[in-house]
């Protein structure tokens, strides 16, 4: 597909993905975080303060530069994937959790997201681009992301029954667009993603696999039980690629800040398939008896 078709492709096909978030939140989704605060305040932390870090740590550990760099940051900063959820329940995890932790990190990806695009593009563009934390840039991610959910979420209210009958279809549709978008952001800049593949796979599968590990073994410390902390490990390990194309694409204007994403969005599946695999049976790992002296 063409550029000019690809830019005004982005943003509809995120808007279907937010929507068919919107569809399966209740406002009592966001409000569920006071029941287990532990939990959320941990996997936040993680997900917001940490795992850019170790990104950016791969980055240099790896040589990454340029939009290359700049997309896997922006990536990030992106909120939990459509898939999170059924890698959550396939492994045992807390979905309640899940579709809480998506929620909240969806409004604040609002804030975040052109924070930390601001700090690849100053740091990781040589071509003398300032980006700034423009308010403009919090408007049109305001706009991308949160009032199709708004939307979403207003159409379940209103119309309850037909709303539960559309999630598994608007769920199949988001992952179908997913895949559409990714395909895309490739078609796009092939060039970038032949000569940089090696590189990038390798950051890719080093930060998801972290990303996984991060998010289990964190709350586990923190005294997280442990069907939430494989919920926080979703959450955390799988990203809404589609945010970060469109993102790139459509608010900052760079295609080449695409293609990190988009190999992401596929190469996750491989730690998140194997993840799901170890943690539904440590999950299912009878405790040990105790033995009477």
């Amino acid at each position: 597909m063409g550029s000019t078709m690809f830019a005004v492709f982005l943003p509809l096909a995120l808007a279907l993905v937010m929507f068919g978030l919107g569809v399966t939140l209740t406002v009592a989704d966001f409000a569920r975080v006071a029941r287990y605060p532990k939990a959320a305040a941990v996997a936040l932390a993680c997900q917001i303060l940490v795992l850019p870090v170790i990104c950016y740590g791969l980055i240099q550990l790896f040589g990454l530069t340029g939009a290359l760099a700049a997309g896997m940051m922006l990536l990030v900063a992106a909120p939990g994937g459509p898939s999170a959820n059924l890698f959550s329940h396939i492994a045992g995890g807390d979905v309640a959790l899940n579709i809480t932790l998506t929620a909240i990190n969806s409004v604040i990806a609002v804030f975040t997201m052109p924070v930390i695009a601001a700090f690849a593009f100053d740091r990781f563009l040589d071509d003398g681009a300032k980006l700034g934390v423009r308010p403009d840039k919090f408007i049109q991610v305001f706009a991308i992301v949160l009032v199709p959910v708004a939307i979403g979420m207003f159409v379940r209210h209103r119309f309850a029954d037909r709303a539960e009958r559309m999630r598994g279809g608007v769920k199949i549709a988001s992952i179908a667009v997913l895949a559409l978008v990714v395909v895309g952001a490739f078609a796009q800049q092939p060039k970038t993603f032949t000569e940089n593949f090696g590189t990038l796979i390798a950051v890719c599968l080093v930060l998801s696999t972290l990303s996984f590990a991060l998010g289990f073994v964190v709350p586990r410390l923190f005294g997280v039980a442990a069907d939430q902390a494989i919920a926080s490990a979703m959450e955390i390990g799988i990203h809404n690629g589609a945010l970060a194309i469109t993102v790139a694409v459509s608010v900052l204007h760079n295609e080449k800040m695409a293609v990190a994403p988009a190999l992401y969005g596929l190469s996750m599946n491989i730690p998140a398939v194997i993840a799901a695999f170890l943690l539904a049976r440590f999950l299912r790992k009878p405790a040990p008896v105790a033995v009477e002296a």
